[in-house]
C-alpha cells in the first residue's frame, strides 16, 4: 500500500474517532440534563406537597384555634356563659340614640347630674349608679340590667302593687342613693329607661338568664361574723374605700372613684345592698375590684363576714313599716320587722339563714 492511502486512512480513522467522541459527550450531556430536569421535578413535588402539608396543618390549626375559642370552661354548661349587652354601635342615630347615650351618661356620671353638686338638682348622697350596677349595668353578677326592662310592669313584693320601671328607678334614688325622687316624667328618668330597654333588648319577659342580679350562695351553718369581716376589710378593702369606709372621691371631687361602704354618703338601710345575701352575693363575685365571678378572690365564707362587717357600719335610716305588706313574701335576710316568723331581727339580717328558709317552705306547703 502507498504511502499517500495510508495517510489517508489514517485521517478517516482520526475523523471517525473525533465524531465518536463528540457523539459520546453530547451523549453524556444530554444524559446529565435530563436526569437533572427528572430529579428537579421530583424534588419539586416533593417541596410543593410540603407545602400543601403545611397549609392543611396550618388550617387544622387554626380551625382547632377557632374551636378552642368557642369552648365551654369547665363547669360551665353553654346555657351559662352569661348574659351579653348589645354593642353600643347598635345605637340609633337621631334623638333615640341621644336618649340612650344620656340615660347611660346619667346611670354611670349620676352625681355629675344629681350629687350634693349636681347640675341638675341636688338631690342624692353623691353615689353613682354603676357603683351598684357595676359596668353601666352590663357586668355578670354585678347586679346587671339584662332583664330589668322586659320584667316590668310587675307586682313589687316590696310595695304589694304593680309598678311600673319609673317607680323601681324612684326607689334606687331614695335608698341605694340616700335621696330624693327626681320627675319621673322628665328627661333625665326617661333617658335612664331608654338606656334600659337598650341593653334590655334581646331579652323577653319571664326568660331566664345566667348572671343577672347576684348569684345566690350556698347559706352558711353559723351567723356571718363582723369581726371576721373587719380583718378582711383591712386587708383586701381598705385601700380603695378608706379605713372609715369614706371612700375615695374622683380628682374633681364631685363624685367618687371608689364609692362609700357606710355613713352619710353611702347606701342607707333600705337599700338592696343592706340585704346580706344581695351585698355577700355582690362581694364574691366583684371584690376586690376588677375580679369577676369566674375567677374569685374570696371564698363564700369570707364574702359573707365581709358583708357582715361592712353591713353593720352606721348609715342612714329610712322608715321601712310600710315594705312588704305581705310578711310572707317579706326575704328572710330583710334586717327590720315585723316578720312572720319567730327568728329575731339579728337572725334575719347575719343568718344562719337556712332554718328561715326552711320555715317558709314549710310554710307554703
Amino acid at each position: 500500500m502507498s504511502k499517500d492511502k495510508l495517510n489517508e486512512t489514517d485521517q478517516i480513522l482520526v475523523h471517525t474517532a473525533r465524531s465518536i467522541l463528540v457523539i459520546a459527550m453530547l451523549f453524556m450531556v444530554c444524559s446529565a440534563i435530563l436526569i437533572s430536569v427528572f430529579l428537579w421535578n421530583g424534588q419539586e413535588r416533593k417541596n410543593q406537597d410540603l407545602l400543601v402539608d403545611q397549609h392543611l396543618l396550618t388550617d387544622q390549626q387554626a380551625l382547632q384555634n377557632k374551636r378552642d375559642k368557642i369552648t365551654v370552661p369547665v363547669g360551665i354548661n353553654a346555657a351559662e356563659q352569661g348574659w351579653k349587652a348589645p354593642d353600643e354601635n347598635t345605637i340609633p342615630a337621631g334623638k333615640a340614640g341621644e336618649m340612650i347615650r344620656y340615660g347611660k351618661d346619667l346611670i354611670v356620671n349620676t352625681a355629675k347630674y344629681f350629687g350634693p353638686n349636681g347640675s341638675i338638682a341636688a338631690i342624692t348622697n353623691g353615689m353613682n349608679c354603676q357603683n351598684c350596677h357595676l359596668q353601666a349595668g352590663t357586668k355578670i353578677f354585678a347586679n346587671n340590667y339584662a332583664v330589668f326592662f322586659a320584667s316590668y310592669p310587675k307586682k313589687s313584693n316590696r310595695s304589694g302593687q304593680v309598678i311600673p320601671a319609673s317607680n323601681r328607678i324612684a326607689e334606687c334614688f331614695e335608698r341605694s342613693l340616700a335621696g330624693k325622687v327626681p320627675d319621673a316624667s322628665g328627661k333625665e328618668v326617661q333617658a335612664m329607661l331608654a338606656y334600659l330597654k337598650w341593653v334590655g333588648s334581646g331579652v323577653k319577659k319571664g326568660e331566664h338568664v345566667f348572671g343577672t342580679a347576684f348569684e345566690r350562695l350556698k347559706y352558711m351553718d353559723r351567723p356571718a361574723d363582723p369581726l371576721r369581716g373587719k380583718i378582711l376589710y383591712t386587708s383586701k378593702c381598705v385601700s380603695c374605700h378608706g379605713e372609715h369606709g369614706e371612700g375615695t372621691l374622683s380628682a374633681n371631687r364631685g363624685t367618687y372613684t371608689y364609692p362609700p361602704l357606710w355613713g352619710e354618703h353611702s347606701y342607707n338601710d333600705a337599700a338592696g345592698m343592706y340585704r346580706l345575701t344581695n351585698f355577700a352575693g355582690f362581694v364574691k363575685n366583684n371584690m376586690p375590684f376588677g375580679v369577676s365571678f369566674k375567677e374569685p378572690q374570696l371564698s363564700d365564707e369570707e364574702s359573707w363576714d365581709l358583708a357582715a362587717f361592712v353591713n353593720s357600719q352606721p348609715r342612714k335610716h329610712k322608715n321601712q313599716e310600710k315594705d312588704y305588706p305581705d310578711l310572707a313574701k317579706k326575704p328572710i335576710d330583710a334586717p327590720f320587722g315585723p316578720y312572720g316568723d319567730q327568728f329575731t331581727a339579728q337572725q334575719h339580717k347575719y343568718g344562719p339563714y337556712k332554718p328561715i328558709a326552711d320555715y317558709y317552705k314549710s310554710y307554703k306547703k
